[in-house]
C-alpha cells in the first residue's frame, strides 16, 4: 500500500516566494497554520517563540487555536523569566539547550510528562505534541510546538508535512524577527516616530522635513551636588526614575522623545491638522508629570527640583550629524527657544513655563510676563498654570 502523503508544496512554494502581500508577523503566522490545516493537518494549537532585542522583554510568543483561526494572541517573556525555574523547566529551555526537537504522545497513558504544559494540553484534550527549532542561517532562537487533538495523534503523513515545511517556514520567520528587532532597536533608542522614518530609508545626512511641533523640554535641578552625593549607580536610578515620572505621560499622549541629554530631556508633540489638540496633550502630560514628581517627591528625604518647558514652532525633523555618526532629532530657533524657557523655570520659581504661541490654545495660564531670554532676540512672554 502506498503511503498517504500530504500535499503542501503550494504552502513550501508561498513561503520561499517570501509570502508575497506584506503580512504582520501576527497575520503571517496566522495564514500560515490556516494553510496547513486546509492541506490536511490536524492542528489544535500552535505556538511560536522569538528571543528579541528590548529592554523590557527577552522574548514574544504568539499563539494561534484552531477555534479562531483568524486570531493570534501574543506574549511577552520578561527579562527576569529567562533564568526562572519556570523557563528552567520549559521545554523552550530544552530545545534552545540540546537543538532537539520535542515530542510527546500525551494520548499514550505511559508518556513522559516532564514539562507543566502538557498536563495543561492534555486536560485540553491534545493527543500528541511536537516541539521544534526552526532552521536558521544566522542562529536566531526560534521555536514553534504544534498539538493536534486527532484521536491517536499526529500520523506519520502529518509529521512528514511539517518536517517538509519547517525550513522555508523557520527563514520567513527569521527575517520577520530581525525586522523586529531593528524596529524595537530604532524605537527604543530614537523613538517611534524617528525609528518609523529610518527603517524606511531616511537615513542620509541632512534627509529631514519642516514641521510644526509642541516643543518640550524638561530638566532635574540640583544634578551636581545630587550626584555627588551618592554613588553613580544610586544617581543613575535616580535619573531613570525621574524620566519615568515627567516622559511616561510624554509617550501616553503621543509624543515622542527625542533625545537624552544628559539630565535633561527633548520632546515634541507633532501637528497633525489642530494646534490646539497638539497643545493641549502636551499640557495634560505636563500636569501629570508634576503630579507624578509630587506623590514621588513625597517618599523622598531630598525632594527633586525640575522644570519643564512647552514652547509651540516650526523645526526641521531630520538627520543631522558626521556622516558616519547621526541624530535624529529637530533643530531650529524654536527648539533653542524651548530650551531657553526651561531654563526660567528656576529663575521665576515654577515647575512649568508655556510660551505665548501655546498658552493662546489652552485655559487657565496666568501670565508672569515678558522676560529675556538668552541668545533670543525678542522678550518673550512667559505663562504658567
Amino acid at each position: 500500500m502506498a503511503r498517504e502523503t500530504l500535499e503542501v508544496q503550494p504552502i513550501v512554494d508561498w513561503l520561499d516566494a517570501g509570502v508575497p502581500g506584506g503580512h504582520t508577523p501576527e497575520a503571517f503566522f496566522a495564514s500560515v497554520n490556516q494553510r496547513l490545516v486546509a492541506a490536511g493537518i490536524a492542528l489544535a494549537r500552535v505556538a511560536v517563540f522569538v528571543r528579541t532585542l528590548h529592554p523590557n522583554a527577552a522574548g514574544r510568543a504568539f499563539f494561534w487555536r484552531v477555534e479562531k483561526p483568524g486570531e493570534v494572541e501574543g506574549d511577552i517573556a520578561e527579562h527576569d523569566w529567562m533564568g526562572s525555574e519556570q523557563h528552567l523547566a520549559s521545554p523552550i529551555h530544552a530545545i534552545t539547550t540540546t537543538g532537539q526537537p520535542i515530542r510527546r504522545r500525551l494520548a499514550d497513558p505511559g508518556c513522559e510528562m516532564d514539562f507543566s504544559v502538557l498536563g495543561d494540553l492534555r486536560a485540553e484534550g491534545m493527543t500528541d505534541y511536537f516541539a521544534t527549532p526552526l532552521p536558521s542561517l544566522t542562529g536566531e532562537k526560534l521555536l514553534a510546538s504544534y498539538t493536534t487533538r486527532r484521536p491517536g495523534g499526529f500520523t506519520d503523513a502529518e509529521m512528514a508535512a511539517l518536517g517538509r515545511v519547517l525550513a522555508p517556514l523557520g527563514r520567513v520567520a527569521e527575517v520577520m524577527a530581525w525586522r523586529r528587532k531593528a524596529q524595537n532597536i530604532l524605537d527604543v533608542y530614537l523613538g517611534r516616530q524617528a525609528g518609523e522614518k529610518v527603517l524606511a530609508g531616511r537615513i542620509r545626512r541632512g534627509d529631514g522635513e519642516d514641521i510644526n511641533a509642541v516643543i518640550w523640554f524638561c530638566d532635574l535641578r540640583d544634578s551636581t551636588p545630587l550626584a555627588d552625593s551618592m554613588t553613580r549607580g544610586e544617581f543613575l536610578r535616580l535619573l531613570n526614575e525621574f524620566f519615568d515620572s515627567v516622559l511616561g505621560p510624554v509617550l501616553e499622549r503621543q509624543g515622542e522623545i527625542l533625545r537624552f541629554i544628559g539630565d535633561a530631556a527633548l520632546a515634541i508633540f507633532p501637528v497633525a491638522a489642530d494646534e490646539g489638540d497638539a497643545c493641549r496633550r502636551a499640557l495634560e502630560a505636563a500636569k501629570e508629570a508634576i503630579r507624578r514628581m509630587e506623590a514621588a517627591n513625597a517618599g523622598r528625604q531630598r525632594p527633586l527640583r525640575f522644570g519643564i518647558a512647552l514652547h509651540l514652532g516650526d523645526v526641521l525633523y531630520g538627520n543631522i550629524g558626521t556622516p558616519t555618526r547621526l541624530e535624529f532629532t529637530v533643530i531650529g530657533a524654536a527648539a533653542n527657544e524651548a530650551a531657553r524657557i526651561e531654563s526660567m523655570c528656576k529663575v521665576l520659581e515654577a515647575p512649568l513655563l508655556v510660551s505665548g504661541p501655546v498658552a493662546r490654545h489652552l485655559a487657565g495660564c496666568r501670565s508672569l510676563g515678558r522676560h529675556a531670554l538668552r541668545g533670543v532676540g525678542e522678550p518673550m512672554e512667559l505663562f504658567t498654570l
